[in-house]
């Protein structure tokens, strides 16, 4: 008699085990959020920070918009990036934005000290945004390193002379927080079309 009851109790659990996955896939689909979802989420944050950072001076300053832009001869070409964001692939890209960001940093760096010497009351902002950068390009290394993105080894940027005049200072200000206004845009656009295709 034990041996009918185990041998029904063995047919049972056989059956039980064989309706397992009817059961499982009728319960609803629970989507896990990808690992590095939250990840574009701060990198867009602090980019679209930056952003924000940096138009308050451009407003603070009321600059001219008539100066033109030729001292810098470094900063991150932007006329590469009008290509279609959709075809952004994530590694070379997250590369890229790095390098680019530290390129930005050197040139924070040196209008910094151009504007002490010239005792420029935009001093705290301009060493806020360098915190910024520096705190977005160790958040975008770290990004990097958990997709192993390669790193680039981006050339020392070629930085004029620090300037003499006060309108040379007001140009060198202007030319430089335009260019990474527009930067930090598309940088921003960047980072939310890859969020997108990682959730895909």
């Amino acid at each position: 008699a034990s041996m009918l009851v185990d041998s029904a109790s063995s047919l049972l659990l056989s059956v039980l085990l064989a309706q397992l996955p009817l059961f499982t896939s009728a319960l609803p689909v629970q989507h896990r959020r990808p690992a590095h979802h939250a990840d574009f989420d701060k990198l867009t944050n602090q980019t679209r920070h930056l952003l924000k950072l940096t138009q308050d001076l451009m407003k603070e300053h009321a600059f001219d918009h008539d100066v033109e832009n030729h001292r810098f001869k470094s900063l991150p070409a932007m006329s590469s990036r009008a290509t279609d964001l959709s075809s952004l692939e994530l590694k070379p890209t997250l590369s890229q934005l790095h390098a680019d960001f530290k390129s930005f940093e050197k040139h924070f760096e040196w209008l910094k000290k151009a504007s002490q010497r010239h005792q420029n009351t935009s001093i705290p902002k301009l060493v806020e945004i360098i915190s910024q950068i520096k705190s977005l390009i160790n958040a975008l290394h770290h990004q990097m390193q958990k997709v192993e993105a390669p790193r680039q080894t981006a050339p020392s940027p070629s930085l004029p002379p620090h300037p003499i005049f006060h309108w040379e200072m007001v140009q060198s200000s202007h030319e430089l927080l335009q260019q990474f206004r527009l930067f930090c845009d598309w940088a921003t656009r960047a980072f939310l079309t890859l969020k997108s295709k990682s959730l895909a």
